[in-house]
């Protein structure tokens, strides 16, 4: 289960994390600062793509597993919120929405546990606003990451700010909507 295919590139996520964040300490001697944006934001874009990809191989090679269920969001969160954190040392994401998306993974992450734990792990799987959500942040962080014009037509950085808070609204929408399934578990648990 360590050593799947599908295994192998949900942990180059999690081992991409430094690379990504190294590329803005690179000396400018090596890089210009547009380089490193560009550098950073297509090895966001090729390491995010693994997501689909792992999950896609894992069906087809009928190698799913438990481990793997667990590492992907794991590695995703990871990757995501890596991100946001260097996106705000950049001044180019607020930290509001930093604390909104990490704090929002942190709280759904343990709720989730929690809820797998009372065997009702149903009740918060994954909903279309939080797959709203992760497309929003999926695509306003590599917009950041770059930071310029895009095929001379889009400014990334104005799109990458409006999305960024965007996802933020559906980061807190989100987070409502699987406490609200939650309630009823936890008031039963608690009676």
């Amino acid at each position: 289960m360590f050593t799947t295919i599908p295994t192998i590139m949900t942990w180059t996520r999690i081992f991409a994390i430094p690379l990504i964040v190294g590329v803005f300490y690179l000396p400018e001697s090596m890089a210009s600062d547009a380089e490193k944006n560009l550098v950073a934001t297509v090895m966001f874009v090729v390491f995010a793509l693994t997501d689909w990809l792992d999950g896609y191989l894992a069906r087809k090679l009928n190698q799913t597993s438990a481990f793997g269920a667990f590492l992907d969001p794991v590695a995703d969160k990871f990757l995501v919120c890596a991100c946001v954190l260097v996106l705000v040392h950049l001044q180019r994401a607020d930290v509001f929405v930093a604390l909104i998306i990490i704090g929002r993974e942190i709280a759904i992450s343990a709720l989730r546990e929690w809820m797998a734990q009372i065997g009702a792990s149903k009740s918060v799987a994954v909903h279309m606003i939080g797959k709203l959500k992760t497309v929003a942040q999926m695509v306003a962080i590599p917009f950041l990451l770059f930071n310029g014009e895009l095929f001379g037509v889009i400014d990334t950085k104005v799109w990458g700010v409006w999305l960024i808070w965007i996802s933020a609204v559906l980061t807190v929408w989100s987070m409502v909507y699987y406490l609200q399934k939650a309630v009823p578990e936890i008031r039963a648990r608690a009676q």
